[in-house]
């Protein structure tokens, strides 16, 4: 009678760490979520320059980039080094533009909200 509860405990336990490791999210990716959050959806000012194109076209290689890495990943620590990649791609591509239409004199918008 023990044996079978200790191994209906084994299997409870066993279905437990299945059910959170479908569940585990990397940090990596939850800073690349992040960072898609910031993606730009239209043009500061409105203004559909080469650089507006520019930066859809790096987001969207990004965007491959990491499908591509992560179909391509045999370990945890490769998903990592994707994930981050992406974030931090995402980051520089967007920062870059803000930056290059500022010094043609556009800023990105900004809206505080105070109580």
């Amino acid at each position: 009678m023990k044996k079978v509860a200790i191994a209906a405990a084994v299997v409870g336990m066993l279905t437990n760490v299945t059910a959170n490791a479908a569940t585990f999210t990397l940090a990596e990716e939850l800073y690349a979520r992040e960072q898609e959050k910031l993606i730009i959806t239209a043009p500061i000012a409105g203004i559909q320059n080469s650089l507006w194109f520019d930066y859809r076209i790096d987001v969207m290689e990004a965007q491959k980039e990491l499908a591509s890495d992560l179909r391509r990943a045999s370990d945890i620590e490769d998903q990592r080094d994707a994930w981050e990649e992406y974030g931090d791609e995402l980051r520089k591509e967007r920062k870059e533009y803000v930056k290059k239409m500022a010094k043609r004199g556009f800023r990105m918008g900004t809206v505080t909200v105070e109580n």
